[in-house]
């Protein structure tokens, strides 16, 4: 009798319909806790918050995720909408979605939790723009964030979730509790995770252009025909690698930031810089370069546990920065060497000298430099997605 029941069970599997069930992310925001004094917090009470997003791969079916990671109470949902975007936050007539969770509109986040919306039928196409918008009843008066946005957002009084244009709003700054976006394929999809600090963040980007660095290797994927490779922008303005600096430091968030993701099969890892000039700026002993390097040793190792393959970027030059120091210099030159020679991690891309100043490669070229001798411009993001060689993803 048993056979006959293992038999017929294994028949009815083999006959059931198979069903997609690959997700991956294709957009991400970093969780953080807001650093804005409470006083000087806006009141989101019987608010809707709507907030636009570029995804990098498209799917059959979306989720959302949406934190409540940084804080200490739970946050009530109410009504959670998606739709196409259009300008200034409309949404594109027709392509509105309610989005639900456990089949139920609004929930509850408990404290310290994420939440995974149900999977919505929505087909979406690579480098598509949604606007999610999500009503508060109650606000949120200490909403997990992600500080910078490169993105403009909109707050408006009472639930105008399903509107297509908001009434009486005001713009948002920072990214408020959404922290993925993420796409089902009958084919497996893979994401790629950009790990850093404010220049993977995007950090004086034209706003609303989508010019980060992460953003233009996301269309450059896309031109390149690997059309189911997703970047997840994992950048934190004022991160660093060892120390507490906005963020936790790298190692602490690495499993959650980067080995958590759906679907990852690369981390491109770009940070460091923070952590040498902070030292200088603090006024403590320099960080030697076999800290740093440690620090990379670490991370590959925790990759390479579940199959995630690393790709370290060279320290970009930051002469003229207010943290800069020679031994700041000379620790970053070692770092960029063992980087560039190294067999441990998976590949390497050379954005430093893809960026420096000929003449001076302490230096970031004028051509490239927003002006502060730290952080690129929108051309200098270009230069930087265009050294990498996409052969190493595929």
């Amino acid at each position: 009798m048993r056979s006959l029941i293992s038999a017929t069970l294994l028949l009815a599997l083999a006959s059931a319909p198979a069903q997609a069930q690959s997700w991956s992310r294709s957009w991400m925001a970093a969780p953080l806790a807001s650093r804005t004094a409470p006083e000087k917090r806006p009141d989101l009470s019987d608010r809707t918050l709507r907030q636009v997003v570029r995804i990098s791969t498209g799917g059959d079916r979306i989720r959302l995720r949406l934190s409540n990671e940084m804080s200490t109470r739970p946050l009530l949902l109410g009504a959670v909408h998606v739709a196409l975007a259009g300008a200034n936050g409309q949404t594109l007539p027709g392509t509105d979605r309610v989005v639900t969770f456990n089949q139920a509109q609004g929930a509850t986040i408990p404290s310290r939790a994420p939440l995974l919306s149900d999977p919505i039928a929505m087909p979406v196409k690579p480098l598509a723009r949604l606007a999610i918008s999500i009503h508060l009843p109650q606000g949120a008066p200490d909403a997990t964030v992600h500080s910078y946005s490169a993105a403009t957002g909109w707050t408006a009084p009472g639930d105008q979730t399903a509107a297509t244009s908001l009434t009486d709003a005001t713009t948002l700054g920072p990214r408020v509790i959404i922290t993925g976006v993420e796409v089902e394929n009958r084919k497996p999809a893979r994401t790629i995770v950009t790990l850093g600090d404010s220049i993977t963040d995007g950090v004086r980007a034209t706003p609303d252009s989508d010019r980060r660095w992460p953003d233009l290797l996301a269309e450059r994927l896309q031109r390149g025909g690997m059309m189911l490779t997703g970047v997840a922008n994992a950048g934190i303005s004022a991160n660093r690698l060892l120390s507490e600096g906005d963020g936790y430091n790298a190692l602490a968030r690495f499993d959650s930031d980067v080995l958590a993701v759906p679907g990852v099969s690369h981390v491109v890892i770009l940070e460091g810089v923070n952590d040498l000039g902070a030292a200088a700026r603090d006024r403590q002993p320099m960080l030697p370069p076999a800290a740093v390097i440690g620090a990379y040793r670490q991370m590959i190792a925790r990759a390479h546990d579940r199959g995630v393959k690393v790709i370290l970027a060279t320290i970009l030059p930051y002469k003229g920065a207010g943290y800069w120091s020679a031994a700041g210099e000379a620790s970053r030159v070692a770092i960029n060497d063992w980087i560039r020679t190294n067999r441990e991690a998976d590949g390497y891309v050379d954005l430093a000298r893809a960026i420096a100043d000929p003449a001076d490669p302490a230096r970031m070229a004028k051509a490239y430099d927003v002006g502060d001798a730290l952080h690129p411009n929108d051309a200098g993001f270009r230069v930087m997605a265009d050294a990498i060689d996409l052969s190493l993803f595929r």
